[in-house]
């Protein structure tokens, strides 16, 4: 028996499954997140700048384009508790924060490698980046100083604290899941998640699972409180790049160079819907608030001539008469 959820879901997006797209950048998205309040959403990419659009209704309008990096901005992401607030991780050695009420840069911290990745801390205190070299430095938000470096003897993918700020996680190129304790970062334990590269990792809203994605196109998921694996998800064929909850924690959408966005019902692990792309996807962001799933693609593939603007960003779960 399907559950009442999966049959409200379903219902729910057979009456709003069109995607949308928006134009960006001049160049492919790489990274795409949401204010804490769902108002706007950012984007970052390999033309150097970020993106910030407000969502209208069932349309995103652009706000503003952030330029000053000097390479691409490979992540990015907002504080977690003020929506005008937002970080950029770039090759260029730095890290940029950014204001929208000012659209100006209001810090940039120069770091020892070209970042690829980045996530704030839940209490907003500090910024976690990694970088190419496989060290994750981590910045106090107030005064722009290093409050910590570690350098990592394994391919460091993607990082993300805990919801309750006390615990630091990484996925690693050996397929494992690496906790270490906060703000002590001392090593409390080492998961072996997969067989093959361990690529992303997210917690949900509600505190109880954090899911991984892998090279080996499984999906896990594992309970915050046991680090136990309660469940696989494996309808990708291709390794998992990318992955988001749901606001309410019962929907996990992951993605891949499948040309599909897989939207799963968490505690039982169906598929309740797919998305349909024309080329792998790199970033997937459910709305706080809504069912609504931002996502970005290579565009370049597919369809679409070069010459077309590529760097859209697309939008999941519009009404089908909008």
């Amino acid at each position: 028996m399907a559950s009442k959820y999966y049959q409200e879901m379903q219902e729910s997006f057979r009456n709003n499954n069109k995607s949308r797209e928006f134009p960006a950048h001049s160049a492919k998205v790489h990274s795409v997140a949401w204010s804490c309040d769902g108002r706007r959403l950012a984007s970052g990419s390999f033309d150097k700048t970020a993106s910030v659009f407000v969502l209208e209704k069932d349309r995103l309008v652009k706000e503003n384009n952030y330029r000053g990096h000097g390479d691409s901005v490979d992540q990015l992401c907002w504080h977690p508790t003020n929506p005008d607030v937002f970080v950029t991780a770039s090759g260029d050695k730095t890290i940029r924060i950014w204001d929208v009420r000012t659209t100006k840069c209001t810090a940039t911290v120069n770091t020892k490698g070209e970042n690829i990745n980045i996530c704030w801390s839940p209490d907003g205190q500090t910024i976690a980046v990694g970088n190419k070299d496989d060290v994750v430095t981590f910045i106090d938000v107030k005064s722009h100083r290093s409050r910590a470096e570690e350098q990592f003897k394994f391919e460091v993918n993607e990082i993300s604290w805990n919801n309750d700020n006390n615990m630091f996680f990484l996925t690693n190129g050996n397929g494992c899941i690496n906790i270490l304790s906060y703000p002590e970062l001392k090593p409390i334990q080492s998961i072996n998640a997969h067989p093959s590269n361990c690529i992303c990792i997210k917690f949900d809203p509600t505190g109880k699972y954090f899911a991984t994605g892998s090279a080996d196109a499984l999906v896990s998921l594992w309970t915050v409180e046991e680090l136990v694996c309660v469940r696989c998800f494996s309808r990708l064929d291709w390794p998992v790049r990318t992955l988001s909850f749901s606001h309410d924690g019962k929907m996990l959408a992951s993605a891949s160079e499948d040309h599909f966005i897989d939207i799963a019902e968490v505690e039982t692990g169906e598929k309740l819907w797919e998305v349909q792309c024309e080329s792998p996807t790199f970033t997937v962001a459910w709305h706080p608030k809504r069912p609504l799933l931002a996502y970005a693609c290579d565009d370049k593939e597919g369809k679409y001539d070069n010459n077309r603007e590529s760097g859209t960003v697309k939008l999941f779960g519009l009404p089908n008469d909008s």
